[in-house]
């Protein structure tokens, strides 16, 4: 029978040094800022929200409303706070509304 080794790991170690080697911590960020989108900006202006998605550290969202993409503009740079704070981690520099 074969002897069983001890392993003083725990699967948070585990899961965090998969990540790493895998170059994975960069994708999964960027996945609960977009998860995070409708918590940081509210129902109203989810509902109007068609896509997100992020390339190059640019929050890119496509917006239903023209108005509604003028208003997000003026609030650009505490929406992009707001989202890395809710993160936790630096993961957008900046949000193109399309």
């Amino acid at each position: 029978m074969a002897k069983r080794t001890t392993n003083n790991q725990s699967l948070r170690q585990v899961i965090e040094e998969l990540i790493e080697a895998y170059r994975l911590g960069d994708k999964l960020n960027q996945a609960r800022v977009i998860s995070l989108w409708d918590n940081v900006v509210g129902k109203m202006i989810a509902r109007d929200t068609t896509h997100l998605y992020i390339k190059h550290k640019t929050l890119y969202v496509k917006l239903n409303s023209p108005a509604l993409r003028e208003e997000l503009g003026y609030a650009k740079s505490k929406l992009i706070k707001s989202l890395n704070k809710a993160a936790g981690a630096e993961v957008i520099e900046d949000i193109a509304f399309i």
